[in-house]
C-alpha cells in the first residue's frame, strides 16, 4: 500500500517537473547562446564588415580600372590567405585559441579539398560576374542567399528553419533587392556567374559550419582558413593554365599592379578569417542575414565613394533590409519557443521532433 506521505512526494516531484518544463530554455543549437550580443562575435562582424568593403572596392578598381585578370587576381588571393595562414598557425594573434592536435581526423584531407573547391569557385565565379555586369546586379542575385542556406543548412546539417523565421527573410531579401536596383545592367554570363557564385558560397559557409562545429573534432577558423587555400591553391594551378591569357596578363603587370594584387589578397584573407571565427559564433542562416545586411552597407558605401544618387528605392529597401532583421530576431524566439512547447507539451497523435 501506498502511505499518503509517499503520494505528496510523488505529488511533489510531478509538480516540479511541470513546473521546469513549461520554462523556455535556450539551446546552442540554434546560436542562441553566443549570438552577435557577445562582444568578440560583434568584433568580428565589423572586421568582417571593414575587409569585405576593402576587399570588394579593390576588387572592382584592379578588374575595371587596371584591366586586371580575374583568374590572376583569384590566384592571387589565395596565395595571400595561405601565406598568412601559416603565419597564423603559429601566431594566432588573437583569431582564436591554440589547439594541440595528436593528428588529423579520418577525410581531413577529403574535407579540405572539398572546401576548397568551394572557395576557389566562390571566388573566380564572383570575380567573373563583377568583371561582366556591375555590383548592383551580381547583389541582388545574392540577395536570395538566405533562402538557398535554409535548404542547405537542412539538407547538410539538418538545421530546421521555423515557419516565422522563413517568412522574416522576405522582407530581407525584397529590401536588398530593391537596394541594388538602381543600376541593373544585364549580362548573361555575368549574370549565371553571379547566380553560380551564390550557391557554391551558401554551400560553403553551410559545410564550414559543420566543420567548425563537429562533435568529435572540432576545426579552428585558421585551419579552415589555411588547409582549404592550400587544397585550392592545388586546384588552380591547372585551372588556372587554361583561364589566364599569359599574353594579355604580363601586359597590365607591374609594380603597381603587383602591390594591388598583394593588398587586395591581405585584405582577402582577413576578410575570410573573420567570417569563419563569426560563423562559430552563430547559425549559417543568421551569418547569411549578416552576410545579406553586409551587402546592403556595401551599395550605400559605394554610393558615397563613387558618388552614384541615391533614389527612393535604395533608402526604401534599406528601411526595409533593417525591419527584416528585427522581424528575424523575433521570428528566431518565437520558432524556438515554439519548439521548446511542442516538445515539452506533444498533442495527441504529435510527436516531440519539430
Amino acid at each position: 500500500m501506498t502511505t499518503s506521505t509517499e503520494m505528496n512526494t510523488c505529488l511533489d516531484v510531478v509538480r516540479t517537473n511541470i513546473g521546469t518544463k513549461h520554462k523556455v530554455k535556450k539551446q546552442q543549437d540554434d546560436g542562441d547562446k553566443f549570438r552577435l550580443f557577445n562582444v568578440r562575435a560583434f568584433l568580428f562582424l565589423i572586421l568582417w564588415y571593414i575587409f569585405s568593403a576593402f576587399t570588394l572596392f579593390l576588387n572592382k578598381y584592379i578588374l575595371t580600372s587596371l584591366k586586371g585578370d580575374p583568374a590572376v587576381l583569384g590566384a592571387m588571393q589565395m596565395m595571400m590567405t595561405t601565406v598568412f595562414g601559416f603565419i597564423q598557425m603559429n601566431l594566432p594573434s588573437g583569431f582564436y585559441k591554440p589547439v594541440i592536435r595528436e593528428g588529423k581526423p579520418p577525410k581531413f584531407w577529403k574535407n579540405m579539398i572539398l572546401l576548397g573547391c568551394m572557395r576557389f569557385s566562390t571566388v573566380v565565379l564572383g570575380l567573373v560576374a563583377l568583371k561582366h555586369v556591375a555590383v548592383s546586379l551580381t547583389e541582388t542575385v545574392k540577395s536570395s542567399a538566405p533562402l538557398f542556406t535554409c535548404f542547405i543548412s537542412y539538407a547538410l546539417i539538418g538545421e530546421y528553419t521555423g515557419m516565422y523565421t522563413f517568412m522574416s527573410l522576405i522582407p530581407i531579401m525584397s529590401g536588398l533587392s530593391l537596394c541594388s536596383a538602381y543600376e541593373l545592367s544585364f549580362n548573361i554570363k555575368g549574370f549565371i556567374a553571379a547566380l553560380a557564385t551564390n550557391v557554391a558560397d551558401c554551400l560553403q559557409n553551410v559545410y564550414s559550419k559543420k566543420l567548425i562545429s563537429g562533435e568529435k573534432y572540432r576545426y579552428t577558423p585558421v585551419e579552415l582558413q589555411f588547409y582549404t587555400s592550400i587544397s585550392s591553391i592545388a586546384v588552380q594551378i591547372p585551372a588556372c593554365y587554361f583561364m589566364i591569357d599569359m599574353d594579355s596578363a604580363s601586359k597590365t603587370f607591374d609594380t603597381f599592379m603587383f602591390s594591388a594584387y598583394v593588398i587586395d589578397g591581405i585584405c582577402f584573407h582577413f576578410q575570410s578569417l573573420s567570417a569563419y571565427v563569426l560563423m562559430s559564433y552563430i547559425s549559417p542562416v543568421t551569418h547569411s542575414v549578416a552576410n545579406t545586411v553586409k551587402r546592403a552597407l556595401l551599395i550605400w558605401i559605394s554610393i558615397l565613394v563613387f558618388g552614384n544618387p541615391v533614389t527612393f528605392l535604395s533608402g526604401l529597401g534599406t528601411f526595409i533590409v533593417t525591419i527584416g532583421v528585427l522581424l528575424y530576431t523575433k521570428a528566431k524566439e518565437m520558432d524556438h519557443n515554439r519548439r521548446e512547447l511542442i516538445q515539452n507539451y506533444p498533442r495527441v497523435g504529435e510527436t516531440k521532433d519539430v
